[in-house]
């Protein structure tokens, strides 16, 4: 794929945003938790590259690279406004900027739109999500009503939340006008097929942003018998990627990457595409370290246009490696 195809986008309900099924994740762009940061003109060329290949939007937050992403995300996108970025609010780090923890206090809140509309370059924020549910005990009706104020002020476009939990998001819908939730969801992560979908089917129809859908690389089809990671890649303290959980989940991906070759694209593009075509998502948030990367994950756009590939037999090895708990 060279240049851009026609990729139908998709409406966020109760919003004027449609989204590609594929976003652009900038959280390894970063720097923060993913190994050794990729270098800053490189990463640039990555989200311009993502970019020219269709793909509209972009996830960012303050907590990856302590705003770099974010300052990535303005130099590659410069003044264009036909690129929706969607950023999160929240996050507050101890003295020394090693560990975050969610301040959901609404004039942290009200500081933390501030300073990621400056980072950033714009005058509204096209998407705000809270990043994770409150650790200082300020009810989730304050919270969402500072942001509905920054809204009415221009400030923020639409409000969303991620990271919560079917009793959580229940209260949330409940609390105001958020209208998306982002949540892990991959082959080897299904819980939101569970409560999740349950909750928002009870309360009333949102947009579902599924991040991690190639599991942190592990559905890539690059790793083999072993993986093995330095101390400030997150993956080195992930479960997922030792024992028995990483040699059954390396076991599927043999068995999709016979499917993928069939069909003349990556395994990377067949997960992504798998899941964003699950009932109930929106949108795929896949990230890259490399302009190589994204030309393989946005290939998932041609696999959801495709009536010749066999969904039916993909399910059936997804359901055979059974919903995975982090």
């Amino acid at each position: 794929m060279t240049s851009a195809e026609a990729i139908a986008p998709r409406r966020i309900p109760g919003t004027d945003l449609a989204i590609t099924p594929v976003g652009l994740g900038a959280w390894v762009l970063g720097g923060l938790w993913w190994g050794p940061p990729v270098d800053r003109d490189l990463a640039v060329a990555t989200i311009r590259r993502a970019i020219d290949l269709g793909i509209n939007w972009i996830d960012t937050a303050p907590l990856y690279g302590h705003g770099r992403a974010d300052e990535l995300v303005r130099e590659a996108v410069g003044a264009r406004r036909d690129v929706i970025i969607a950023t999160k609010v929240g996050v507050r780090w101890d003295g020394a900027g090693a560990h975050a923890r969610s301040d959901l206090n609404p004039s942290h809140l009200r500081d933390d739109v501030d300073a990621s509309l400056r980072r950033l370059g714009r005058d509204a924020l096209d998407l705000v999500q809270i990043h994770w549910p409150c650790e200082g005990g300020t009810p989730i009706e304050d919270s969402i009503a500072a942001l509905a104020e920054l809204r009415q002020q221009g400030k923020i476009r639409h409000l969303g939340v991620c990271n919560y939990d079917p009793d959580g998001l229940r209260q949330v819908l409940r609390a105001g006008p958020v209208q998306t939730l982002q949540t892990p969801y991959s082959m080897v992560r299904r819980e939101f097929e569970g409560g999740l979908r349950e909750a928002i089917a009870a309360e009333r129809p949102i947009g579902v942003l599924a991040y991690e859908p190639l599991c942190r690389g592990l559905l890539t089809g690059k790793f083999q018998a072993t993986a093995r990671f330095g101390d400030d890649d997150l993956r080195a303290r992930d479960d997922r990627f030792r024992g028995p959980a990483f040699l059954r989940a390396l076991a599927m991906v043999g068995r999709l990457e016979w499917i993928a070759r069939r069909a003349s694209v990556p395994v990377a593009a067949l997960a992504i595409a798998w899941v964003a075509r699950q009932p109930g998502i929106t949108a795929a948030i896949a990230g890259a370290r490399s302009p190589a990367q994204v030309e393989a994950n946005v290939l998932a756009h041609q696999l959801l246009q495709r009536d010749d590939l066999p969904w039916a037999e993909i399910d059936r090895i997804v359901a055979g490696f059974g919903p995975a708990r982090r």
